[in-house]
């Protein structure tokens, strides 16, 4: 029997198809869920079908759904009539896309190089050579359409013979058929019905006539693709065109092209203050800032959160930003009237085959900020071929952000809607067995590139075969810093499930690589990790060797000498009681550096000399070296800069004899320490002839390593040596070298000193 409404008295009052799913489904005592799972039909759809705003579905969807609700006959013949009068409905109540210009927007803010390309475009020269079409594509809610409507307002008067706005519906189910957007433009352009040709080719060849000669500008907005568009285009001419697409239509020709990303921090916080109007100045600037910053910078973010402002005067921007902050809640924040910036992500959501929507949901999983295709495939579950296919889709639908470099980024509000996907689509079963295998995957891959740089391992023979292949140092070291966000909270997230094991063959495979990486900002974190998984397996010699690491980091830093020495005292304790020779000594060298820091020059010299002794003992000619240049810098801090030279160059020595028995690769990358150490030692004696010659070797050599205070150290030494030798022009080289390199590891205070001084020197030299 059909379910009427309560008290009806006619069929006119007969319930409409959303009303009559949901009653079924209801008295069914069925969830979306349940329904979704019984029918097959996606819970989004279901949930648009019972909103309404599906009026007419396809029949076979309705059958399913009648199916699985096991409706009789006759309530089965209601809802298929009212899914196929809903059809008819919306074949002829749906609007033409032929209008007029939308009203523009009066707080557009920003996009000052964006108008530069307009006016080029607009008022190119005409000739066959200039583009008379530009093409805006962006992802959705970057403000095309605004963008475009902006300024076909304001170009009006170039265009005497109309501006024209054609909604193509790109990314409904049914985009604007091209026979369909040719009869309406070329009837807007004054030819009456019983003239335009019937066939397409015929249309598209009045049209374009039409345009040669018109100033016309016609927006084309939100394009599905080429095909659809292609037709439309004017050619040479004074007729211009301009496009919106989410997709970027890479096979449109001859067009120019302008991506629209989201707007720099001071717009955005410009156009938030400009949507709330007078009560900007009592929220305050930081308030604004920080919601912009919250936005993305995306303008229906911003239009969005400026509304809720704006419509509720009882409410701050300083509570709206900590509601925001709630990543769990953020995207259901983004609502004002009837916009919803989850339905803008939606839609093009929709527009992706099944696969790349898989691959686009999964990856919200990745921990860190960026990723390659690699990885994608991993997530996926894919190879790295359809990676590459999936991704490709994800970025011409602007879901995805790429780069030159091969990596891809979310924007952070898309990144919350592939996550929300994610738990609507996928089971929880489901979703930790997925971040269970990208976390795998990413500690194997760094404990797998961390072994490229370990003397012991070198080039790793059978890696698992899952792993993205790595065949050099070279790209193990690439690996390693480009994915470090993402390795790094694998190992976080390793930690706290218990796989103190792995996390611990992390921590110390990457060790070696630390070197090459001195002012990373991560190793305290890695250490750490390594430290307490040590500590939970119950390994006290392994303990104290990450407790080792950890004074390292700390005695790069010199921030806290006797941070450093807690660290070196504590790893001592452990290698003491575990028999662990070496990391005794390696105590004992941590602790020397400590202890010269804090000015305790003789007790330094006696344990680096006791490091020493142990190294040479055991034939470790690697950490040998490392301790007698430590005992060097005692003797050269104590003012003992000939005992100090006698040290430094027994070292020198060492990484200059192939029989020394340190390892060539560390020979080679400590060869320009031990040149910059003596230099500077000679110029504290005096030396300067002596001295320029290895700092200038020493500073050569270093240019291939990452930056670090040795260098820039070397470089502030060189810079003043040869200032007091007259040559002012390379001294002024080489301080602006020094600022650049302080700068790039953080150093402020060091940066602005020798800037000043190369000033200083290029002024005197001229």
């Amino acid at each position: 029997m059909p379910i009427w409404p309560r008290g009806s008295g006619s069929i006119s009052e007969r319930p409409n198809f959303a009303e009559l799913l949901r009653r079924h489904r209801r008295a069914a005592r069925l969830t979306l869920e349940a329904l979704a799972a019984a029918s097959g039909v996606s819970v989004r759809t279901l949930s648009d079908l019972e909103r309404g705003r599906s009026k007419g579905p396809q029949n076979r969807t309705v059958t399913a759904l009648a199916d699985a609700l096991a409706l009789e006959s006759g309530a089965r013949k209601q809802l298929l009539e009212l899914a196929r009068d809903g059809r008819l409905r919306d074949h002829w109540t749906r609007p033409t896309g032929l209008r007029e210009l939308p009203r523009s927007v009066d707080d557009f803010t920003g996009r000052a190089e964006e108008l530069v390309w307009i006016d080029d475009l607009i008022h190119a020269e005409h000739s066959p050579v200039a583009s008379v079409v530009g093409l805006i594509t962006g992802s959705a809610g970057s403000g095309k359409t605004t963008f475009a409507v902006r300024f076909a307002h304001a170009l009006r008067p170039s265009f005497p013979d109309g501006v024209f706005f054609l909604d193509l519906f790109g990314m409904s189910q049914r985009p604007l058929a091209i026979d369909d957007a040719l009869r309406l433009v070329i009837g807007a352009l004054g030819v009456a019905d019983q003239h335009i040709p019937a066939d397409t080719q015929g249309r598209r060849f009045l049209y374009r006539s039409l345009l040669r000669d018109r100033h016309v500008l016609v927006v084309l907005d939100n394009a599905a693709s080429e095909e659809q568009v292609r037709p439309l285009l004017p050619a040479e001419g004074a007729g211009r065109a301009l496009v919106t697409s989410r997709r970027l239509l890479a096979g449109l020709e001859g067009v120019r092209r302008l991506a629209l990303g989201p707007l720099p921090l001071t717009e955005a916080t410009q156009l938030l203050a400009r949507i709330v109007g007078e009560r900007s100045a009592s929220d305050g600037e930081p308030a604004l800032t920080r919601l912009a910053q919250l936005c993305g910078g995306l303008p229906l973010a911003l239009r969005i959160i400026g509304n809720r402002l704006a419509s509720r005067p009882g409410w701050s921007a300083a509570e709206l930003a900590a509601r925001l902050s709630d990543e769990e809640r953020r995207l259901d924040q983004f609502k004002a009237g009837d916009l919803k910036i989850a339905n803008a992500f939606g839609m093009s959501y929709e527009q992706l085959a099944a696969s790349a929507r898989r691959v686009f949901r999964r990856l919200a999983v990745v921990p860190g900020r960026d990723f390659d295709a690699a990885l994608a495939g991993v997530v996926g579950g894919i190879s790295i071929e359809d990676a590459w296919s999936a991704l490709d889709e994800l970025v011409d639908l602007g879901l995805l952000q790429d780069s030159t470099s091969g990596r891809y980024r979310f924007h952070d509000l898309v990144r919350l809607f592939a996550r929300e996907r994610l738990e609507a689509e996928e089971s929880s079963v489901e979703r930790e067995a997925l971040t269970a295998r990208v976390t795998s995957w990413l500690l194997r891959m760094a404990t797998t590139a961390g072994r490229w740089f370990e003397p012991a391992y070198g080039r790793p023979d059978r890696p698992d075969a899952d792993l993205a292949a790595l065949s050099s140092p070279e790209q193990a070291e690439v690996w390693l810093r480009v994915n470090v966000d993402n390795w790094l909270t694998a190992m976080r997230r390793a930690a706290s499930s218990g796989q103190q094991a792995a996390v611990l063959d992390c921590a110390e495979s990457t060790h070696w690589f630390s070197d090459r990486w001195i002012h990373g900002p991560h190793w305290h974190d890695v250490f750490t990790l390594g430290a307490q998984a040590a500590a939970a397996l119950a390994d006290p010699a392994q303990h104290a060797t990450q407790l080792n690491y950890l004074a390292w980091v700390h005695g790069i830093q010199m921030e806290s000498p006797q941070t450093m020495l807690r660290y070196a005292e504590e790893a001592l304790d452990l290698a003491v009681r575990s028999g662990a020779t070496v990391q005794i000594a390696w105590s004992h060298h941590y602790t020397a550096i400590a202890l010269r820091k804090l000015g305790r020059l003789d007790e330094a010299a006696a344990s680096a000399s006791q490091a020493a002794e142990m190294f040479k003992s055991i034939g470790d000619t690697d950490s040998y070296h490392a301790c007698i240049t430590n005992l060097g810098h005692c003797l050269r801090d104590d003012g003992r800069y000939d005992e100090a030279l006698e040290r430094y160059r027994e070292v020198l020595a060492l990484v200059s004899d192939d029989e020394s028995g340190m390892t060539p690769s560390i020979a080679v990358h400590l060869r320009p320490h031990t040149l910059s150490v003596i230099g500077r030692c000679l110029g504290l004696l005096g030396r300067p002839g002596e001295a320029i010659p290895m700092l200038t070797e020493a500073t050569a050599l270093m240019e291939q390593f990452d930056s670090n205070y040795v260098q820039a150290g070397a470089l502030e030494t060189l810079a003043a040596l040869l200032a007091e030798e007259g040559l002012t022009g390379e001294g002024c080289r080489a301080y602006a070298r020094a600022a650049e390199v302080f700068e790039a590891i953080g150093d402020d205070e060091a940066h602005s000193r020798c800037h000043h001084l190369a000033t200083a020197q290029r002024t005197e030299a001229t």
